[in-house]
């Protein structure tokens, strides 16, 4: 048993998301408990990820994709309604952090993108709203780019939409997961044999072949499960609590 104030105080000193010009509020969204037993860990904020937490008798959700955004409606639809009613009638806090863990060089999204590929998370890659959210993720011998193909699919547990139309070994790969299509042109720039993303765009392909770089989207919910998973374990090695992820695929 933890104190929720103390998990959050410490993942907000971990992640420091007021350095973030975020689209929506970091750290603690919803509060439930005051004390914490077990924590539940998805990619994104949605009902049924709180109705399978509330059966697991959960007192606390932590997502990478949180409820509130800049870019919704400020009134609460019934959507948004039935998500808090599952929250309230459970009691449990909703905790969420975005760009802060993308951006973490140790349990961000990127850094362990990078690692479970096999690459070294090097120089920061991948500029958004004034700060880097990715990495350049290098490797010294170089990696096949077909070795490098089935490495993303046993990783990420899907197969990448690639644009396979850069170097056959590859050395420096620019990793911002989401939806980064539009940091191929900072990859493009830097030199990097390519770049690995979540979602595609449709200018990628032009842009992709005529600069002879690679261009990978391994899907933006499977590139960011990594964080989240990461933060749960983390908790569970600092305070003590049960921490489970619950996957609720998306193909996008």
């Amino acid at each position: 048993m933890a104190a929720r104030d103390e998990i959050v105080d410490f993942l907000d000193a971990l992640l420091a998301p007021e350095s973030f010009d975020d689209y929506g509020p970091n750290g603690l969204q919803v509060p439930g408990a005051a004390e914490v037993e077990l924590v539940v860990t998805g990619v994104s904020a949605q009902l049924e990820l709180f109705e399978r937490a509330a059966a697991e008798r959960a007192q606390l959700v932590l997502c990478h994709h949180g409820l509130f955004w800049d870019f919704h409606p400020r009134a609460i639809g019934p959507s948004l309604k039935r998500r808090l009613q599952a929250l309230f009638e459970a009691d449990m806090s909703l905790v969420g952090y975005h760009l802060p863990l993308d951006a973490h060089p140790e349990v961000g999204n990127n850094a362990l993108v990078c690692r479970a590929l096999g690459l070294d998370p090097a120089e920061r890659f991948g500029r958004h709203r004034g700060k880097p959210l990715g990495f350049v993720g290098r490797s010294a011998e170089g990696v096949g780019f077909e070795e490098l193909r089935g490495r993303c699919r046993s990783a990420l547990g899907q197969d990448p939409f690639v644009w396979d139309t850069g170097p056959d070994v590859v050395h420096a790969l620019g990793v911002v997961t989401g939806s980064a299509a539009g940091s191929l042109g900072e990859a493009i720039t830097q030199g990097l044999d390519g770049l690995l993303t979540g979602e595609p765009a449709e200018h990628v392909m032009a842009d992709a072949r005529e600069a002879g770089v690679h261009f990978i989207a391994g899907g933006h919910y499977a590139t960011e499960t990594f964080g989240v998973r990461r933060l749960g374990d983390l908790l569970a090695e600092r305070f003590g609590v049960e921490h489970r992820f619950i996957d609720l695929p998306n193909p996008i």
